[in-house]
C-alpha cells in the first residue's frame, strides 16, 4: 500500500531502498519514489513473468528515464522459468533488456549463477548467503561466451572510446565493460538482469555488489531541472536544495515529510524558504526512515533521502531552498483518476471531521481526490481504482470512526430546447395592505451563434449572458408603449436565471435559449421586483414545456489501450455502453480504440476492462461536448425527476 524508504550500509556506502507496491492502484507511490530514485530494479517473479501492474509502473520509468535493473526473482520455485520471463521482459521493455546473469538450473535444484560480467559461476551452499566462486563449467561455456559477447557489444555501443578498444581488442576488461555498462544504463540502453532467489539469499550479495559498484548513484545522474529551465547539480558543497516527494500523516504526531537532499547538505535547526507558499521552515529533527523506525541523525548530504516533522505549509512536490537559492525543481506529475463513487456520510455532524480527513489522505497520495460539486450536490472521491477507493472507505470507517457509504455520482445533465414557444403569466397576490402584481409575455427559442433578430418583434435591447456552466442566455427586451417599466428588466432576467439552474425536465443546468420579453402589465402600486421575478421564472418554465425540451449529456473522448487479442470484447464491451468508435490505431503490440462515449455509461467502465484485459488496459478519458440523449433514457430520467418532486411536495 505504502512506499517504504529504508537504508543499507554495503563495504563504504550507504544504499537508501524505497520499496514500493507493486498494483497500478498504487502508482502515486511507485511515481514519487520514482522520481528520487537513481536506479529502479524492477523485481519479477519467474512463476509469472511480466505481471499486470509492471507494466504501467514501466511507463513511468521510461518518462523519467531512470537507469534499470530487472531482477527474477523466485528462481528456486518449482514453476520457475527464467527463459520466458526473459522473453516476455524483452517483450515488454524492449531490446535494453540485458543478460548479466543466467540461473544453470531453475526450480528447486536452483544454486548456481552464470555472471557475464565477471565470467564466473556463483555456487550457493544449500542455506544460501556467501556463494562459491567456480569457473564456468565446459557445458555452458559456448553459452556464455556467447551472452558475454552480447554484453560487451551492448556496453561499447554507449561510448565511441570503448567501441573502438572492442574493434582493436576484440573484447572489453571487466572495468571497460562496467563503464560501459554504466552509461548504457543512464542512456536507458542496458538493462541488466540478475537472477535471484530472495528467500534462500541467493544472488542478492552480487546484486548489492552491481548497485554499489556499477549502478548510477546521484552524483551521476542529470542535473534536476528548475521550473525557469536552471540547472541543480548534486553537489554537496551547492546551496541546499530538499525536494519533498511523500507526505505521511501519523495520527499522534502530525505530518511526516520525506524529501530527498538534491544539492548542499542538512543540519538540525536550518530554515529552508518554500516558495510556492511564501513561507520559511524549520528543520526541526532529521531522521532517516527504516521501515517505521526513525533513527535520528544529525545531517544529510545530497543525493540521501531523510525525513522531518511537522513542516506546516510544505506539501508532497515542493522545493525547500536555503537562503540565497531560489526557484521550485519541477513537481511530480500524478495520472488522473479512474475511478469516482459519491461520499455518503450517516451523521451529518461529521460532515467537517470528515472533509479533514479527506484532505489528510489526499496529503499522503495525490492520487486521490475529492471535491464537493456543487451542481450535483454530492461530495465525489476518485481513484486509481476499486482496490483503492475501498483502501479509503476502510481508513475513513475503522481510523477515522465515520459511519460512511458510496452512491453512484449523478450525472451533470443539462437542459435545452429543440422549436420556438409563448407563454404568459400572470402574478398576483392580494393580503391587505399592498399586494403583488405582475404579468409577462415572452417567447424562447433554441440559441445558436449568428441567430438572426425576430423580424416580428421591436428589440429595444439585446443582453448576452455567458453561462458559468457552458452555454447561454440571450435577452431581448422587445417592450413597447412602457406597458413594463425598464427598472423591472432585471427582476425578469433574475427569475428567468433561477429556473436555468434548476431546469424544468430533471432539475438541471439549462443552456443556449433566446428569451425575448414583448409584453405584460403592471400596477401603479402592487408592481415590484418580487413580482416581476416571479412572472418572469413561471413564464419561463411553461413556455420551456411546450419548446420542446431537450435533454443533454456529457460525452467523453475515450483512449482504450489493450493487447490485440482481447480487441473485440473491449470493442464489444465500448459499444454496449452507447459508444461510437471513431477510430483505431496501434502501438508496440497494443491496439488503441478512440471511441466517444456518455459519462453515464463510464462509470463501471474501468472494472470491466480491468476484468475483460486481466488488467493490461490502460484508459485515459476527456470532457469532449454535451449531446442529445435518446428518447427512452429522457423520457425515464424525467419521470424519475418527477416522482422525486412529488415526493418532496409530500
Amino acid at each position: 500500500m505504502y512506499a517504504t524508504p529504508l537504508h543499507t550500509e554495503w563495504k563504504d556506502y550507504k544504499i537508501n531502498v524505497i520499496d514500493t507496491p507493486g498494483l497500478d492502484d498504487f502508482i502515486g507511490e511507485v511515481i514519487s519514489s520514482i522520481r528520487v530514485c537513481d536506479t529502479a530494479v524492477i523485481l519479477l517473479n519467474a512463476q509469472n513473468g511480466v505481471e499486470i501492474g509492471t507494466e504501467i509502473i514501466f511507463d513511468y520509468v521510461d518518462k523519467y528515464q531512470r537507469p534499470t535493473i530487472i531482477a527474477i526473482n523466485q528462481l528456486d520455485h518449482e514453476k520457475a522459468n527464467f527463459q520466458s520471463t526473459l522473453e516476455e521482459a524483452k517483450n515488454f521493455f524492449g531490446p535494453a533488456v540485458t543478460v548479466m546473469q543466467y540461473p544453470v538450473e531453475v526450480g528447486p535444484g536452483f544454486n548456481a549463477i552464470i555472471d557475464l560480467l565477471k565470467m564466473t559461476m556463483y555456487k550457493f551452499p544449500k542455506t544460501g548467503g556467501k556463494p562459491e566462486k567456480l569457473p564456468i563449467p565446459e557445458s555452458e561455456l559456448e553459452n556464455a561466451n556467447k551472452l558475454h559477447n552480447e554484453l560487451v557489444e551492448k556496453a561499447a555501443e554507449n561510448d565511441e572510446k570503448l567501441m573502438e578498444l572492442y574493434f582493436e581488442k576484440g573484447n572489453l576488461d571487466e572495468d571497460e565493460l562496467r563503464d560501459g555498462i554504466k552509461k548504457g544504463m543512464m542512456n536507458h540502453q542496458v538493462f541488466p538482469v540478475f537472477c535471484l532467489s530472495a528467500k534462500n539469499d541467493m544472488g542478492s550479495g552480487r546484486l548489492m555488489g552491481f548497485i554499489d559498484n556499477v549502478a548510477p548513484s546521484a552524483v551521476d545522474m542529470p542535473a534536476e531541472i528548475l521550473e525557469d529551465g536552471s540547472e541543480v547539480k548534486c553537489d554537496p558543497k551547492a546551496p541546499t536544495r530538499l525536494f519533498v516527494f511523500k507526505t505521511l500523516v501519523e495520527p499522534h504526531l502530525g505530518k511526516l515529510s520525506l524529501f530527498k537532499v538534491m544539492a548542499g547538505e542538512v543540519v538540525q535547526g536550518n530554515d529552508f524558504q518554500n516558495e510556492k507558499t511564501d513561507t520559511t521552515e524549520r528543520i526541526g529533527q532529521l531522521f532517516i526512515l527504516d521501515g517505521k523506525n526513525r533513527i535520528q541523525v544529525d545531517r544529510l548530504k545530497a543525493g540521501d533521502i531523510g525525513a522531518t516533522l511537522k513542516l506546516k505549509n510544505t506539501n508532497t512536490s515542493d522545493t525547500l531552498n536555503a537562503k540565497g537559492a531560489r526557484g521550485n525543481i519541477d513537481e511530480i506529475h500524478f495520472p488522473e483518476p479512474k475511478l469516482r463513487t459519491a461520499i455518503v456520510i450517516k451523521n451529518k455532524n461529521d460532515d467537517e471531521k470528515l472533509m479533514l480527513a479527506l484532505h489528510d489522505i489526499h496529503a499522503e497520495d495525490q492520487t486521490i481526490r475529492y471535491r464537493y460539486d456543487k451542481e450535483i450536490r454530492q461530495l465525489i472521491l476518485s481513484t486509481q481504482g476499486d482496490l483503492h477507493m475501498n483502501i479509503v472507505k476502510w481508513r475513513l470507517q475503522h481510523l477515522h470512526k465515520m459511519e460512511i457509504d458510496f452512491e453512484a455520482p449523478r450525472i451533470p445533465y443539462r437542459e435545452t430546447i429543440q422549436k420556438p414557444a409563448e407563454a404568459n403569466y400572470k402574478h398576483k397576490k392580494q393580503s391587505g395592505g399592498s399586494g403583488q402584481f405582475g404579468e409577462v409575455y415572452m417567447r424562447i427559442e433554441p440559441y445558436f451563434e449568428g441567430l438572426p433578430n425576430p423580424k416580428d418583434l421591436n428589440v429595444k435591447n439585446t443582453e448576452v449572458h455567458d453561462l458559468p456552466w457552458g452555454g447561454k442566455l440571450v435577452f431581448l427586451n422587445c417592450i413597447s408603449g412602457g406597458v413594463i417599466d425598464n427598472r423591472f428588466m432585471p427582476s425578469i432576467i433574475k427569475g428567468i436565471m433561477e429556473k436555468m439552474l434548476e431546469g424544468p425536465l430533471t432539475g438541471s443546468y439549462v443552456r443556449d435559449v433566446r428569451v425575448a420579453v414583448y409584453d405584460g402589465k403592471m400596477h401603479a402600486v402592487d408592481s415590484n421586483d418580487i413580482s416581476f421575478k416571479i412572472a418572469g421564472m413561471m413564464a419561463f418554465k411553461e413556455a420551456f414545456h411546450a419548446a420542446q425540451p431537450q435533454l443533454l449529456e456529457p460525452i467523453y473522448e475515450v483512449e482504450t489501450e489493450a493487447p490485440e487479442h482481447v480487441m473485440g470484447d473491449v470493442m464489444s464491451e465500448l459499444q454496449t455502453r452507447r459508444s461510437v468508435i471513431m477510430g483505431m490505431d496501434s502501438r508496440g503490440g497494443y491496439q488503441i480504440i478512440k471511441a466517444r462515449t456518455p459519462l453515464a455509461e463510464l462509470d463501471k467502465f474501468n472494472a470491466a476492462l480491468r476484468s475483460i484485459t486481466q488488467g493490461r488496459a490502460k484508459v485515459k478519458s476527456i470532457f469532449a461536448e454535451y449531446a442529445p440523449v435518446p428518447n427512452e433514457i429522457q423520457k425515464k430520467l424525467t419521470e424519475d425527476y418527477r416522482k422525486i418532486e412529488v415526493d418532496n411536495h409530500h
